[in-house]
């Protein structure tokens, strides 16, 4: 199965069960090493600097595992500003960044004029920033409420300054564990459909999964082929997925845990088995990150020796994860040393994983 999987040839549900389950981890590790160094080979893992914002922290997705969301009627409601925004643009340039992270929510009454006047008027006071901006469910919820084709929206959203769509609201792509956690969310299918339309406008994106609360082993292998099956569907020269990051369930003050009882079950060697697993089914997508976020920095550093070729951002500002738990925090030289640390050299990128010219430590 190993030799099927550095052939990069796809590896069926059941072989990754296999691997995942019967392969002693350091082996698991290696040949998840042996995948990252066909696809990568050397020395080098990438790093971003980018910034977060909430658009806004209303939503009727009423998802389970977020502490984050508030309805409109709550007194801590909030859409964030312009004049805001500036504040923390600035603050991240002065940084390093030049891309914002954009997640929103499912509100019910930002209309798909609000967020094209929003992106047009980020991009007049910053030119040259990237935004990389709402999710599939975001995109999903404006399209049912403006009734509109999701490529429609994506195509007036692209006109009005959007550079790439995150895959944010993945959790785990199976209608029986979303219709628990996020019911009110879009579904598999339409999730995936999004990420259809993005590819299909050569838009850059990104695939997530958030694991170990309710899900099963075999529904996390299915989540991982969907998205390499929708990878395969891309147009050719078209860029997809370039990136794909899986991270734990953040537990602390969640529904699912004070009402369900369920906990973050993953342990560090199940996180980098989930890092090795993913690189191995996932030869069509280039990038593996590790989230440090969420496992902290020693089991990251270690996903780097499981296949992960990438260690995300230094996090300028993150809301959503860090209220339900992860409290892990780099500044710009301390992931560039975790990085060497783990026997690597630090490579800062942009979001479609170029280097960023002048960056020193981008020098050979």
């Amino acid at each position: 199965m190993i030799e099927k999987a550095l052939a990069l040839e796809y590896l069926t549900i059941e072989e990754g069960r296999q691997l995942f389950e019967t392969m002693p981890l350091a082996a698991l590790m290696l040949a998840g090493n042996d995948m990252r160094q066909r696809l990568h080979p050397g020395k080098n893992v990438s790093w971003i600097i980018d910034r977060n914002v909430n658009i806004t922290n209303v939503c009727i997705s009423g998802c389970k595992f977020c502490n984050f969301y508030r309805n409109g009627h709550s007194k801590d409601a909030y859409v964030t500003t312009i004049p805001e925004y500036c504040s923390k643009i600035e603050e991240m340039k002065r940084l390093g960044g030049n891309q914002l992270l954009l997640q929103g929510g499912l509100h019910p009454k930002l209309s798909l004029d609000f967020y094209e006047k929003l992106f047009t008027d980020l991009k007049k006071h910053y030119p040259d920033i990237r935004l990389h901006a709402l999710g599939p469910p975001e995109i999903s919820h404006i399209s049912k409420m403006e009734k509109l084709p999701v490529r429609a929206v994506l195509e007036r959203l692209v006109d009005a300054g959007l550079d790439s769509l995150p895959g944010a609201g993945a959790e785990i792509l199976s209608d029986r564990v979303r219709k628990i956690l996020s019911p009110a969310k879009c579904n598999t299918r339409e999730w995936l459909d999004v990420m259809r339309a993005a590819h299909a406008l050569n838009l850059t994106t990104s695939a997530t999964m958030m694991f170990g609360h309710i899900e099963t082993l075999e529904e996390r292998l299915e989540h991982l082929a969907a998205i390499r099956h929708v990878q395969g569907e891309r147009p050719a020269g078209h860029k997809g997925f370039l990136s794909f990051i899986p991270w734990p369930f953040q537990d602390d003050k969640t529904v699912l845990r004070e009402k369900s009882g369920v906990f973050n079950r993953v342990t560090p060697e199940e996180y980098i088995r989930m890092i090795a697993i993913s690189r191995l089914m996932l030869p069509n997508v280039p990038n593996i990150q590790a989230s440090w976020l969420t496992v902290g920095k020693e089991t990251a550093q270690l996903c780097l020796h499981a296949g992960a070729n990438d260690f995300g951002s230094i996090m300028i500002e993150e809301n959503v994860v860090r209220v339900a738990g992860a409290s892990h925090k780099f500044d710009a030289d301390g992931i560039q040393e975790a990085i060497r640390e783990a026997g690597f050299n630090p490579r800062q990128r942009n979001q479609d994983f170029q280097l960023v010219s002048g960056s020193p430590g981008n020098n050979p």
